[in-house]
């Protein structure tokens, strides 16, 4: 299931000059980072933000994982990053941050970490399947992805086919957890 235009490339992606839309104070009423995420994560942890924006979850994750975890923001869009690191030396925890840009065509990483935060951004990729695949193959024994899928963008039979996705790439169903904020599903290795 591919969801990118014939040339290959994605036009789905949130522009970054709507930042301003995905971190603001009005979102942490109905989707509270700490809520969504916080019972995946623990000092220490090594965690990614895939897709992060604004850093609108990896600033509450970097504060969760303590001093001696670290948070990886990634992003498409140099932009993004350039506001999630100046937010992160506001909130100083610039240290236990690492900003990585992805490239078009999947995440480009070689670190492993213990949990991946997917929010409202797997729809937008170009070749779900492949990226699920590198996603698995970022995880630590015993790690865990957390996938949110917006409703009004994914519907239950696209949510399905990257559940089977999913699958295909190796990734187990650990529970579809409630009030994340959109479809969402928890994977393990």
């Amino acid at each position: 299931m591919t969801r990118n235009n014939q040339q290959g490339k994605n036009d789905h992606v949130c522009p970054h000059k709507f930042a301003f839309m995905l971190d603001n104070w009005l979102r942490r009423i109905v989707q509270n980072p700490k809520r969504i995420v916080g019972e995946y994560l623990k000092a220490g942890d090594h965690v990614l933000d895939v897709g992060c924006g604004p850093g609108y979850f990896s600033i509450e994750m970097a504060k969760l994982v303590g001093e001696s975890g670290k948070v990886i923001a990634a992003d498409l869009q140099p932009q993004m990053l350039e506001r999630v690191e100046k937010k992160a030396g506001k909130h100083k925890v610039q240290q236990r941050m690492e900003f990585h840009q992805c490239h078009a065509t999947g995440i480009g990483l070689k670190k492993k970490v213990d949990f991946i935060l997917a929010f409202y951004m797997i729809h937008e990729t170009g070749d779900s399947k492949a990226f699920l695949a590198e996603m698995k193959q970022l995880l630590n024994p015993g790690g865990k992805i957390l996938i949110v899928e917006p409703k009004m963008h994914v519907t239950r039979e696209l949510f399905e086919s990257i559940l089977d996705e999913a699958k295909e790439a190796g990734l187990k169903v650990a529970a579809f957890p409630e009030k994340k904020g959109g479809r969402s599903v928890l994977l393990t290795v």
